[in-house]
Protein backbone atom coordinates (compact mmCIF):
# COMPACT_ATOMS: atom_id res chain seq x y z
CA UNK A 1 0.00 0.00 0.00
CA UNK A 2 1.53 3.28 -1.12
CA UNK A 3 1.13 6.55 0.68
CA UNK A 4 0.15 9.59 -1.33
CA UNK A 5 2.72 12.38 -1.31
CA UNK A 6 1.11 15.83 -1.05
CA UNK A 7 4.25 17.98 -1.17
CA UNK A 8 4.12 21.10 -3.28
CA UNK A 9 6.73 21.10 -6.07
CA UNK A 10 7.51 24.76 -5.46
CA UNK A 11 8.36 23.99 -1.82
CA UNK A 12 10.81 21.33 -2.89
CA UNK A 13 12.38 23.71 -5.41
CA UNK A 14 12.79 26.48 -2.83
CA UNK A 15 14.31 24.05 -0.33
CA UNK A 16 16.67 22.71 -2.99
CA UNK A 17 17.85 26.25 -3.81
CA UNK A 18 18.35 27.12 -0.13
CA UNK A 19 20.33 23.96 0.61
CA UNK A 20 22.42 24.11 -2.54
CA UNK A 21 23.27 27.78 -1.92
CA UNK A 22 25.20 26.64 1.17
CA UNK A 23 27.34 24.27 -0.89
CA UNK A 24 27.80 26.70 -3.78
CA UNK A 25 28.91 29.45 -1.40
CA UNK A 26 31.31 27.07 0.37
CA UNK A 27 32.72 25.90 -2.97
CA UNK A 28 33.36 29.43 -4.18
CA UNK A 29 34.92 30.27 -0.82
CA UNK A 30 37.23 27.24 -1.05
CA UNK A 31 38.33 28.25 -4.55
CA UNK A 32 38.86 31.94 -3.80
CA UNK A 33 40.63 31.29 -0.49
CA UNK A 34 42.45 28.01 -1.12
CA UNK A 35 45.44 29.17 0.93
CA UNK A 36 43.24 29.89 3.94
CA UNK A 37 41.55 26.49 3.59
CA UNK A 38 44.97 24.81 3.46
CA UNK A 39 46.04 26.70 6.57
CA UNK A 40 42.89 25.61 8.46
CA UNK A 41 43.57 21.99 7.47
CA UNK A 42 47.14 22.19 8.73
CA UNK A 43 46.12 23.86 12.01
CA UNK A 44 43.33 21.38 12.78
CA UNK A 45 44.01 18.68 15.35
CA UNK A 46 42.92 16.03 12.86
CA UNK A 47 44.83 17.70 10.01
CA UNK A 48 47.01 14.60 9.68
CA UNK A 49 43.87 12.69 8.72
CA UNK A 50 43.33 14.99 5.74
CA UNK A 51 46.96 14.85 4.64
CA UNK A 52 46.55 11.13 3.99
CA UNK A 53 44.49 12.18 0.95
CA UNK A 54 46.97 14.74 -0.36
CA UNK A 55 48.44 18.18 0.12
CA UNK A 56 46.15 20.58 2.04
CA UNK A 57 46.15 23.17 -0.78
CA UNK A 58 45.15 20.54 -3.35
CA UNK A 59 42.43 19.24 -1.04
CA UNK A 60 41.03 22.76 -0.73
CA UNK A 61 40.86 23.17 -4.50
CA UNK A 62 39.35 19.72 -5.08
CA UNK A 63 36.75 20.14 -2.34
CA UNK A 64 35.91 23.59 -3.72
CA UNK A 65 35.20 22.20 -7.17
CA UNK A 66 33.22 19.26 -5.76
CA UNK A 67 31.08 21.54 -3.58
CA UNK A 68 30.51 23.98 -6.43
CA UNK A 69 29.77 21.47 -9.22
CA UNK A 70 27.55 19.16 -7.20
CA UNK A 71 25.89 22.09 -5.41
CA UNK A 72 24.84 23.49 -8.80
CA UNK A 73 23.77 20.02 -9.98
CA UNK A 74 21.67 19.60 -6.84
CA UNK A 75 20.08 23.00 -7.34
CA UNK A 76 19.21 22.27 -10.97
CA UNK A 77 17.86 18.84 -10.10
CA UNK A 78 20.42 17.05 -12.27
CA UNK A 79 21.27 13.66 -10.77
CA UNK A 80 19.83 14.92 -7.49
CA UNK A 81 20.40 11.74 -5.49
CA UNK A 82 23.94 11.30 -6.78
CA UNK A 83 24.69 14.96 -6.10
CA UNK A 84 23.36 14.68 -2.56
CA UNK A 85 25.41 11.52 -1.98
CA UNK A 86 28.63 13.12 -3.25
CA UNK A 87 28.04 16.24 -1.14
CA UNK A 88 27.38 14.09 1.91
CA UNK A 89 30.53 12.02 1.35
CA UNK A 90 32.53 15.22 0.88
CA UNK A 91 31.26 16.65 4.14
CA UNK A 92 32.37 13.66 6.23
CA UNK A 93 36.14 14.28 5.96
CA UNK A 94 35.61 18.06 6.14
CA UNK A 95 33.65 17.66 9.37
CA UNK A 96 36.18 15.26 10.89
CA UNK A 97 39.19 17.35 9.90
CA UNK A 98 38.09 20.93 10.36
CA UNK A 99 35.04 21.04 12.61
CA UNK A 100 35.97 18.30 15.09
CA UNK A 101 39.67 19.07 14.71
CA UNK A 102 39.16 22.57 16.07
CA UNK A 103 37.25 21.37 19.12
CA UNK A 104 33.71 20.20 19.68
CA UNK A 105 32.30 23.68 20.22
CA UNK A 106 34.16 25.48 17.43
CA UNK A 107 32.42 25.63 14.10
CA UNK A 108 30.20 27.88 12.03
CA UNK A 109 27.05 26.70 13.78
CA UNK A 110 28.43 26.57 17.32
CA UNK A 111 27.06 28.82 20.06
CA UNK A 112 29.01 31.95 20.86
CA UNK A 113 29.93 30.65 24.32
CA UNK A 114 33.28 31.88 25.54
CA UNK A 115 34.09 33.90 22.44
Amino acid sequence: MEKENNINGLSVFILRIAVSAIFITAGVSHLLNAGGVAQRIQQATFGGFAQVFGAPYTLGIISGYVLLIFGVAFMLGVFTRWSAAVLFLTLIPITITIQMGNGWLHGPLSPAIGR
